[in-house]
């Protein structure tokens, strides 16, 4: 994106009253640091940080943390990156109030100026409420997934990606998923080794970013721990190189086929295919975490078969190239 290395890009993050705090914060945080790195090497500032909300002024978060903003810009945002904070669903922008209505109109009318236009979390209601999704893929946190759908139809509403990007537009999932969003945008604008600098400067390559793991496989598991979910994973988990169908996988719970689908989606609202793939994709990130561990060793030991499959695994539900896992979190 940047064409002017001494010109500073301008970060426009966007946040409301009852705004979640980490969403505004953790992505600030990564473009301060990237100025951080740049400083301590010498070199101007990349970016310039602007917090706004409509009317300007101490904006509480639903922490009950304000934070000071300036009001929204009248000019236009001409060549900046445009950030939209989530919230409650009570507090997330929408027609119905007068500011509301003010705030998806500035949106709207700074998304035709900014390079780039983000979300995280459930900002991208914002985005979508906005007119600006219709017909692109998107992403928010695992909670909303469906209710996004429902809200906008249109929209191409990713399960488990962290964070997906279609032309201009960007959205990020669950919370902390900010930061890999701002992560990949100081790669996109400084290179990678800019964005690893900033990454082990926030500790962030300790971090497991991949397809919302807040609701992984071993959290499942582990909230119903006497439960069939529990059962079959610690069955699956040793077996995971292996060719497994459904059959297999209900002859070791002693159930049937058509019990293990009932329980699971009483437990866990997965299926036992689901089950094996979240596991199959969390083992295969583990694996690429350990030094000098290939994509093809990576694949085979984590049941993909093939490097293909893993890349399309990796695409489908982390949004994520396996090297590209490997290179930051390796």
């Amino acid at each position: 994106m940047r064409n002017d290395p001494r010109r500073p890009i301008d970060i426009w993050l966007l946040v409301f009253p009852g705004f979640l705090l980490l969403d505004a914060t953790g992505p600030i945080q990564v473009f301060a640091s990237a100025n951080d790195e740049a400083r301590d090497a010498g070199l101007p500032e990349p970016y310039r940080i602007h917090l706004v909300a409509h009317g300007g002024g101490a904006i509480a978060s639903s922490a009950g943390v304000a934070m000071l903003a300036a009001p929204l810009p009248r000019r236009a945002l001409a060549g900046g990156t445009l950030v939209v904070a989530g919230g409650g669903g009570a507090a997330l922008p929408s027609a119905a109030t007068a500011d509301g209505e003010a705030v998806l109109r500035w949106v709207a009318g700074a998304s035709a100026n900014v390079a780039r236009c983000c979300s995280v979390c459930t900002g991208a209601f914002v985005l979508a409420r906005a007119g600006l999704l219709d017909g692109r893929r998107a992403v928010t946190h695992w909670q909303d997934v469906d209710a996004l759908r429902a809200e906008h139809p249109s929209i191409d509403v990713q399960d488990d990606a962290i964070h997906v990007r279609d032309g201009k537009f960007r959205t990020s999932a669950g919370i902390s998923a900010g930061m890999d969003l701002a992560l990949s945008l100081v790669e996109e604008d400084l290179g990678r080794a800019a964005a690893l600098a900033v990454a082990r400067r926030m500790v962030l390559f300790l971090k497991r970013p991949g397809g919302q793991r807040q609701f992984s496989a071993e959290l499942l598991a582990q909230a119903v721990p006497e439960g069939v979910t529990g059962q079959l994973t610690a069955w699956l988990r040793p077996r995971l190189a292996k060719e497994l169908d459904v059959e297999q996988m209900a002859a070791a719970c002693a159930l049937s086929v058509r019990t293990l689908h009932r329980r699971l989606r009483q437990e866990a609202d997965v299926t036992p295919a689901q089950l094996l793939a979240r596991l199959r994709l969390e083992a295969a990130c583990q694996l690429l975490e350990r030094p000098r561990m290939t994509v093809k060793e990576a694949a085979r030991r984590s049941g993909h078969g093939s490097e293909y499959n893993l890349r399309r695994a990796f695409t489908q539900r982390l949004g994520v190239l396996p090297g590209d896992y490997r290179a930051r979190f390796g």
